[in-house]
């Protein structure tokens, strides 16, 4: 060797990593330098560790503002993390020569800044790299003096750069450029040919020349990238002339140190600007001046799907598994990814079978000789295993891209690595409870009368309050009752972003939950905020904190006289108040407060819900739902719903209320069994008479059997209400049909399909036969001409004995309810 050996790459590429371990082998350098921040120095000791495994990540944030950070991503292909290990091994000194952390985090918030100024949200969007991190390696899309160069945009480029951010301009990629000289209309093909698919132990790779001089590929790709920036210039980006100066001024520093046989891995792009000739006085001028923030680095894990493109990630490649595939697999990568494809696919219980197989893989290899590729690529595998295995369907395509081409692949680092106190209290309790952070997502089903599940509950909602969200709240497939939860959980890598922000809060995940709530709950400036904030304290079991919100609740509630806020608040007052008897807290002072508003809402709703327009009253509607359920969830339930019930019927006998209010009245008295059924026909007799105009007679239908709240089958089994609307809809003057029909749909489409079908053959049908007449044959299958008596009454020995009724008194007893159901 005769100077440094640069060895330019692409981040990520598994052919790159092979061809720079195999050059690394050839050459022996004394130390090897790496595209990086230098603040990653302290902390590559840590990648020897048994611990460590790829994908994992530098992340640099400043200490002042955690929320300011960058990655590094690696992963196990990647060319960086080979000749990392490739140096510890043989314990050759490697180091981190790109521009330092405190300078790129300090330099992106300045271009945060003039970019917030230009006011174009557009662009600011597309900014964000990951959520609250900042990018440190913008994206090269125009050359100087203003002239810009279309070269495919829609390709991917060959450098983007970790965690590359795209700038405004249109992005020139030199690997289209030279994909188009070599006659390719795919870039990604064309390095995939050339460069990804050496050395893969495939039958048909390429043989002899490249592999004569391992080093031969990079001066080769050198001299390409030479000519590109001599036509190109730097790529219209200041930052990276800044980066490569100090990237030169390290170099120069480890030949001096090392000699100059130094071995240097970066970008492809920057090769050009490595090995041009400057002088150290031009190169510290460029650093000159630059601001510059306190950093703290440390590892974390990484994920396969946040390596993908798609995931918004500028150095993303769109296959990271498939990568990782080519890069392990010792021989016949091809028959190995097939085998994998298959058993995925025999997991979802499809059909496939050795032959599958084998035939994939010689469709696979035909395609690519068709192609004129040295082997079968990604493309060629997807198309053999669409057409051989899922039968020309794309549904198991998507399956196998989600779980094998992207893959969830989680990463690991040792507990020596740095970490914020609230990350390793984080980290303890997971190791405790057993929850192990997973990066494919799945449902966790808690059981609270269980400690540890109880625990598993508190942790999650701590974390939720302190904005890190592991797991989000779902819909249980068991039981609904409070003494289980059911959460769906993921973890992101920008998670460890938000425990390093929740860090100024406190250095435990209690302490820090009990800061943060505390201080919502003084900067809260509505009363449902507080209320909410309660239940979140009650669910997390923040006792230090509720002191705090419950005085902030009890003087917020005593100073709103909205009856809108409040009776925002109460329903979550009173799940509060479930919570607390099911983690055995003490809440007698919010069961005080509940009951206050209770007080408050039953003597202020009924003028409140007068001369409201049609926005104001679906609203209120959903107010009334709210405290009718939530009154019955209070202590003081028996008290306070007698008044509830009198406030009910008030709204139902005025006027004035609007008909959706006073429909949803009716309704939820009938189902309390405060209102008869003759009493709720004649209401809705009032309701839908002639005199009544016809939108708010709709609206009074809506309010009594719309909604999921059952109304479908309230009509279903009182035909008597049925016919009522039936009636009134029938005679709906035809000029104002067509203002009624919005309301009507919207009431009717909530009923599930089965319900819609039964009122509609019900209709059909017409009215039942009264005694002694005979009703007309039905048409429709499943449906008879009237009541079937003695098939009815045949069903009552055994419900009698399903019931458990022994005397004759409770035999009537049951008989005359099933009568009263049957008709």
């Amino acid at each position: 060797m005769t100077g440094p050996l640069l060895l330019g790459v692409r981040h990520h590429g598994p052919g790159s990593a092979r061809a720079v371990r195999a050059a690394l082998d050839a050459a022996s350098p004394p130390a090897v330098l790496i595209e990086g921040p230098p603040e990653g120095d302290a902390l590559l000791a840590l990648a020897a560790d048994e611990q460590m495994r790829p994908p994992v990540a530098l992340l640099a944030h400043a200490v002042d503002d955690p929320g300011r950070a960058a990655f590094w991503p690696l992963a196990a292909f990647s060319p960086e993390w080979v000749a990392i290990r490739w140096a510890l091994e043989r314990e050759v000194p490697v180091r981190f020569i790109d521009l330092p952390a405190a300078h790129s985090l300090a330099l992106a918030a300045e271009e945060e800044k003039e970019n917030s100024s230009d006011a174009d949200p557009d662009r600011d969007a597309d900014q964000k790299l990951l959520p609250d991190a900042v990018a440190v390696d913008p994206e090269w899309d125009a050359v100087p003096g203003g002239e810009t160069f279309v070269v495919a945009p829609d390709a991917k480029s060959a450098d983007p750069e970790w965690d590359a951010v795209p700038d405004a301009g249109v992005r020139i990629d030199p690997i289209a450029v030279l994909a188009e000289t070599a006659g390719y209309d795919d870039p990604e093909r064309w390095w995939e040919d050339v460069v990804e698919h050496r050395g893969s132990g495939s039958r048909a790779g390429p043989k002899g020349r490249a592999e004569d001089d391992p080093r031969a590929p990079f001066a080769a790709l050198g001299e390409a990238m030479t000519a590109l920036r001599e036509m190109y210039g730097h790529g219209g980006h200041d930052r990276d002339l800044a980066r490569e100066a100090h990237m030169r001024i390290q170099l120069r520093a480890a030949r001096k140190e090392f000699g100059d046989d130094v071995a240097v891995v970066c970008g492809a792009w920057h090769v050009p600007a490595l090995a041009g000739k400057t002088t150290l006085a031009a190169d510290k001028a460029l650093l000159k001046g630059l601001p510059k923030v306190r950093t703290e680095m440390t590892w974390v894990p990484w994920t396969h799907r946040r390596l993908a493109r798609h995931s918004g990630y500028g150095a993303g490649i769109d296959s990271p598994g498939w990568y990782g595939h080519l890069f392990g697999a010792p021989d016949r990568p091809v028959e190995r990814w097939m085998t994998k494809v298959a058993r995925l696919l025999r997991d979802e219980d499809r059909m496939v079978s050795p032959a599958h197989v084998i035939e994939a893989v010689r469709l696979a290899d035909t395609l690519a000789a068709m192609r004129g590729r040295p082997l079968a690529g990604l493309t060629e595998t997807t198309d053999a295993v669409r057409a051989v295995m899922c039968d020309g369907s794309d549904v198991p395509i998507d399956l196998i891209r989600d779980r094998l081409i992207v893959g969830d692949v989680l990463g690991e680092v040792p507990d020596a690595a740095p970490a914020v106190p609230l990350q390793r209290d984080l980290s303890r309790l997971q190791r405790s409870l057993r929850l192990k952070p997973e990066a494919l997502e799945r449902e966790l089903e808690l059981d609270l009368r269980k400690e540890t599940d109880a625990a598993k509950s508190r942790l999650l909602h701590r974390l939720k309050l302190l904005g890190v969200g592991w797991g989000e709240p779902a819909t249980g497939r068991g039981s609904t009752g409070t003494f289980r939860e059911s959460w769906r959980l993921r973890w992101e890598p920008e998670l460890f972003v938000k425990v390093a922000e929740a860090g100024v809060w406190g250095t435990t995940v209690l302490s820090a939950a009990t800061a943060k709530a505390e201080n919502q709950a003084v900067a809260a400036t509505a009363l449902a905020e507080v209320t909410e904030l309660a239940e979140q304290c009650l669910l997390a079991e923040l006792p230090g904190a509720l002191p705090v919100v419950m005085t902030e609740l009890a003087d917020r509630a005593a100073l709103d006289a909205d009856v809108g806020h409040l009776a925002q608040a109460l329903p979550a007052l009173a799940r509060s108040l479930r919570y607390g008897d099911v983690r055995s807290t003490d809440t007698a002072a919010l069961g005080e407060v509940a009951a206050g508003l209770a007080e408050r809402i039953c003597v202020g709703l009924p003028p409140a819900c007068t001369g409201l327009d049609a926005d104001g009253a679906a609203e209120m509607r959903g107010h009334l739902d709210g405290v009718h359920t939530a009154i019955g969830l209070l202590p003081a339930a028996q008290e306070l719903s007698g008044r509830w019930g009198s406030v009910l019927h008030r709204l139902v006998g005025r006027d004035t209320v609007p008909g959706v209010i006073r429909g949803r009245a009716a309704r939820l008295l009938l189902d309390d069994g405060r209102l008869e059924e003759a009493e709720a026909a004649r209401l809705m007799g009032l309701a839908l008479s002639p005199g009544t105009a016809p939108t708010e007679a709709a609206a009074w239908i809506e309010g009594f059997v719309g909604g999921a709240s059952g109304g479908g089958m309230l009509l279903v089994h009182d035909e008597r209400l049925l016919g009522l609307v039936d009636a009134w809809l029938t005679g709906v003057p035809a000029d104002a049909f067509t203002d009624v029909l919005p309301l009507l749909r919207r009431t009717f489409s909530a009923y599930e399909s089965g319900v819609r079908r039964t009122l509609g053959e019900l209709v059909r049908r017409g009215p039942s036969a009264a005694p002694g007449e005979t009703r007309a044959e039905s048409t429709s299958p499943g449906f008879g001409p009237g009541l079937d008596e003695e098939r009815a009454d045949a069903v009552l020995p055994l419900l009698r004995l399903l019931l458990g009724t022994q005397d004759a008194d409770d035999n009537d007893r049951v008989d005359n309810d099933l009568v009263g159901v049957r008709r």
